[in-house]
């Protein structure tokens, strides 16, 4: 297996592994990860099982302390020199879930925002994931401001 960040020529593949992993109401757009390439590749950490991309972790990072849905939408909203790393998107092919892959890819980016001196990380799940970002050490904040796909989202926060 392959980890790296992104690149424009992996819009296609990252388009593709959106909507096998997330229903349509819920999936970004492939114009949606072009401008979040243009803004925000470097925090966009891939998985290849050979020249097939199998697993993502997305987000960009902000001063803003909670994530809102106004960020998926607005790329440019993007700091680079923020304090908090947001994460977007988790997604890992079916065929290639329940091995620790996505895992892997929280581990780096949880890492790269411990480098590169943030206050933490932050995202949004639903209720029978909070287990699951719990083992890396977030912490539930309760319900989220996002009604992003009509769904009830809980905020968790991993602060350094």
């Amino acid at each position: 297996m392959l980890i790296r960040k992104a690149t424009m020529d992996d819009l296609k593949a990252i388009a593709e592994l959106e909507k096998i992993c997330f229903v349509p109401e819920k999936a970004a757009s492939e114009a949606s990860y072009k401008e979040r390439l243009t803004y925000f590749a470097d925090h966009f950490w891939l998985m290849f099982d050979g020249d097939k991309l199998i697993s993502f972790v997305i987000g960009f990072v902000t001063d803003e302390a909670d994530l809102t849905d106004e960020m998926f939408a607005h790329a440019d909203m993007h700091d680079e020199n923020g304090a908090w790393q947001m994460i977007f998107s988790v997604g890992t092919h079916p065929e290639y879930q329940k091995k620790g892959y996505a895992g892997q890819l929280m581990e780096k980016m949880v890492e790269d925002a411990r480098q590169q001196g943030r206050k933490g990380l932050v995202l949004t799940c639903k209720e029978e994931k909070l287990h699951y970002y719990g083992k890396f050490g977030f912490e539930n904040e309760g319900v989220s401001v996002s009604d992003h796909g009509g769904v009830v989202w809980y905020q968790m926060r991993l602060t350094f």
